[in-house]
């Protein structure tokens, strides 16, 4: 009995745990039709109340199954252990991969393709070049401190399709894969707004170095000779760092990369990471666009050294401009005049810089983009975070940088680096020498007027493939060689070649070319005089010129035993 004054109360439906909604049926059995979907980028047709649509997870998930990524077909197994030594060679690329010059194909590798399947906020599609901004906007970008943006705003995307090169690659499995996908057919990439400023940034400095930079010191950022991913992640984004925090007008702040812009297209690691990270390239300065010595001559030059403790040998005429280090190891000797001294303290450049983005610009590391330039360096210098020098605080930043791998999670975008480093499968053979070469260089006679000049005898490249092999690279390989030699001005050129074979065995061969006949039979004779650390079997391959050779090292022989005897014989040469 209830009293006249109490209300009644509702009567309580029974608790059912299954989801009866035919939605959720079709989310679970991946069937788009049973919500009203004509395809994955389709939106629910008006049978509902509800505005679903689906999510770039779910388009993956769905995606994943259709696409099967078979990378047995595609290569052979990489080397089970990770090796940096200067004599073993990580990768045993796979003869497919290099083609003849006539059955090259052209690889895609991360092009943004404007089509139907773009999905944005805006008009932007994602690359550097579509990147217009209104005069407001870039005023807006100037004045605002890091820590007052959202760098949520403006979002776009844009869907990458086509014949992706990543399909050679056996990517191991990850959370991100699950997530949006297995294939490197498709990817859906979000636009990111730090490399939008950093794109803003770098290409107001190169129009300042084209013009210049007048009345203004000249605040260069420089890491070592031969930039590798490290190397060039840490002077584009210290260089960055430095122009948002110093707040000086009269100082110019200009990243240099230290290598000719023609070498960097033989850095197929390097093009791939700024592409993928949609880093304009052709905004970079490179060492060979700017001449240092102008601004040191007026006194207007200061350099700041990356990843090491002294400038470059080539640069070094121009060591008493620098005024910071940062990055160098505990107990190097640093010059006395830098008072400005960052150690690395045994982790990674990249890891100190993005220790100081997080406690100044946290926002910034958002952005895929932005975090992919910085966790690529992290995971190369440290080996995937494996090496016995890698620290904690390596581990905590690639933790905290894991949105820059995407959909290939850390070993993923790891085994991507690596194989990159040693694809040469797009490269003409003068690039494929040009990638690691070498050449001695001492002070020749004095000419006529007394002056003394350098001179450069003998050369080595180091490839990561058969000798046979890189003469079947293109039609004229030999040609191509004795056109490298020439551009170089050396009178002998030795390619040294390490790599491994089907049964997993490291091969070690060489390949001589020389001005002349006479003077290659004065080098054999040389390493036969040597043969206890050089033994040397003849390798008999059709095509050779008069003054080549070839041969198979018989032992194991390391590239810097090799070096040493390369340099005794040209110290025996005369001009």
């Amino acid at each position: 009995m209830r009293s006249p004054g109490d209300v009644p109360r509702p009567q309580e439906e029974p608790y059912v745990r299954s989801r009866q909604n035919p939605f959720f049926n079709g989310l679970l059995r991946g069937d788009t039709r049973s919500i009203g979907m004509d395809s994955a980028f389709d939106f629910p047709v008006n049978g509902s109340s509800r505005s679903i649509s689906r999510s770039a997870s779910d388009i993956g998930e769905i995606r994943g199954r259709n696409f099967v990524l078979d990378a047995s077909k595609h290569v052979a197994d990489f080397p089970a252990e990770d090796s940096f030594s200067d004599v073993l060679e990580p990768f045993a690329l796979p003869s497919s991969g290099l083609k003849s010059k006539s059955a090259r194909s052209t690889s895609f590798s991360y092009q943004s393709i404007q089509s139907d399947s773009s999905v944005g906020l805006d008009d932007q599609n994602g690359s550097p070049e579509s990147n217009s901004w209104s005069n407001e906007e870039r005023e807006s970008f100037h004045t605002l401190d890091f820590s007052q943006r959202s760098f949520a705003e403006r979002k776009s995307y844009t869907v990458n399709t086509g014949k992706s090169s990543l399909l050679r690659i056996p990517l191991p499995q990850s959370a991100a894969s699950f997530y949006n996908g297995v294939t490197p057919l498709m990817e859906i990439v979000e636009s990111c707004q730090g490399i939008k400023r950093l794109n803003l940034y770098l290409k107001e400095r190169r129009d300042d170095v084209s013009a210049g930079v007048p009345g203004r010191f000249l605040h260069v950022v420089i890491g070592q000779d031969g930039s590798d991913v490290g190397s060039l992640a840490a002077t584009i984004m210290y260089a960055f760092y430095l122009n948002e925090t110093l707040g000086d007008g009269q100082i110019c702040t200009v990243p240099v990369i230290n290598m000719r812009r023609a070498d960097f297209s033989s850095h197929v690691d390097l093009k791939w990471l700024l592409n993928s990270c949609q880093i304009d390239e052709a905004s970079l300065v490179f060492i060979d666009e700017i001449d240092l010595s102008y601004y040191d001559l007026f006194g207007s030059l200061k350099l700041v050294l990356v990843n090491g403790h002294k400038i470059p040998l080539k640069q070094e005429a121009l060591k008493e401009a620098v005024v910071e280090i940062f990055s160098c190891r505990k107990g190097e000797s640093v010059y006395p005049w830098v008072r400005d001294v960052t150690f690395a303290q045994d982790c990674s450049s990249c890891t100190l810089l993005a220790e100081k983005f997080a406690l100044t610009f946290p926002e910034i590391l958002g952005g895929q983009g932005f975090s992919r330039l910085l966790l690529s360096g992290i995971l190369l210098e440290t080996a995937n975070l494996s090496l016995p020098h890698c620290t904690s605080k390596d581990k905590y930043m690639a933790t905290l940088l894991i949105n820059g791998a995407g959909r290939f999670g850390c070993d993923g975008l790891y085994q991507i680096l690596r194989y990159k480093m040693y694809d040469v499968s797009d490269l003409r053979v003068t690039e494929i020498l040009r990638k690691d070469f070498k050449k001695w260089t001492r002070i020749g006679n004095p000419d006529t007027a007394g002056l003394r000049f350098s001179v450069s005898h003998v050369g080595m490249s180091s490839i990561g493939m058969p000798v046979g092999q890189l003469l079947d690279h293109e039609d004229s390989s030999t040609q191509e060689i004795k056109l490298f030699q020439q551009l170089e001005k050396l009178r002998v050129l030795t390619i040294v070649s390490g790599y491994y074979d089907v049964d997993k065995n490291f091969k070690r061969e060489i390949l001589v070319s020389a001005e002349s006949v006479d003077l290659k039979k004065n080098l054999l004779h040389f390493f036969n005089s040597n043969a206890s650390q050089l033994p040397l079997k003849v390798l008999p391959l059709p095509g050779l010129r008069n003054e080549m050779s070839a041969f198979e090292i018989d032992k194991f022989t390391s590239r810097k035993n090799i070096e040493r005897l390369l340099e005794e014989f040209g110290s025996t040469l005369k001009g």
